[in-house]
């Protein structure tokens, strides 16, 4: 991806790139690094990649089948499925399901293309850094990513958390937000929008300082 607003086929092709990449780090572990916790509470390495699987291919029926049984919580029925999913499926047989998604283009009622860039760009990194992985995230998916994070109320609410800070990007051309000055790599960005606090470590400016404070101040 090379423009400023990627087409949907620029788009596509990084989210099939993110997905074989992620495929390959995943064959390298041991099993016994899929148990291992990831940056999503409750979640193991293994529930993140069941979830990758099931929002790649999520019909309706399913989906209110699931909302349905998480008694209308959205959350809820997102968490529980996955781990349900994983606990049902062998390490080997989540490898294959999740290579077998790597070219799919399916996106879940209410979402876009980008969604599921941002989803795999993210849970990626929940994936790594707790494994002490270092996994490169491609700056103009990032960036287009993070635009769509940013520009959508749920379900991070970016903006309203954010609010009184200026978020800048120091490797694209990428800013948002009026206050305090949050400054760093645009996927250390995007992950401070998704809620991954892990990510401050990475940031710098009287913002980032604050965010710290309060982060610190919280445990």
């Amino acid at each position: 991806m090379t423009d400023r607003t990627p087409s949907t086929e620029q788009i596509w092709h990084a989210v099939a790139t993110e997905r074989a990449t992620l495929t390959e780090l995943l064959d390298s572990l041991p099993d016994s690094a899929w148990d291992h916790p990831s940056l999503c509470a409750e979640w193991r390495v293994r529930d993140v990649v069941a979830h990758l699987v099931l929002s790649a291919d999520a019909d309706i029926a399913t989906i209110l089948k699931g909302l349905i049984r998480a008694r209308g919580n959205f959350d809820r029925l997102v968490r529980d499925t996955a781990i349900r999913h994983a606990d049902d499926r062998t390490t080997a047989r989540l490898r294959t399901e999740l290579r077998a998604t790597i070219d799919a283009r399916s996106t879940p009622l209410g979402t876009t293309p980008t969604d599921r860039l941002m989803d795999l760009l993210v849970h990626g990194q929940d994936i790594a850094i707790p494994l002490g992985i270092r996994r490169q995230m491609p700056v103009v998916a990032a960036r287009t990513a993070l635009d769509r994070v940013w520009g959508t109320a749920r379900p991070f609410r970016a903006r309203e958390k954010l609010v009184g800070y200026r978020l800048i990007a120091t490797d694209c051309a990428w800013a948002e937000g009026e206050g305090d000055r949050v400054e760093g790599p645009v996927d250390a960005l995007l992950l401070l929008t998704t809620g991954r606090e892990t990510a401050l470590e990475r940031l710098t400016g009287d913002g980032a300082a604050q965010l710290r404070a309060v982060r610190d101040r919280a445990r």
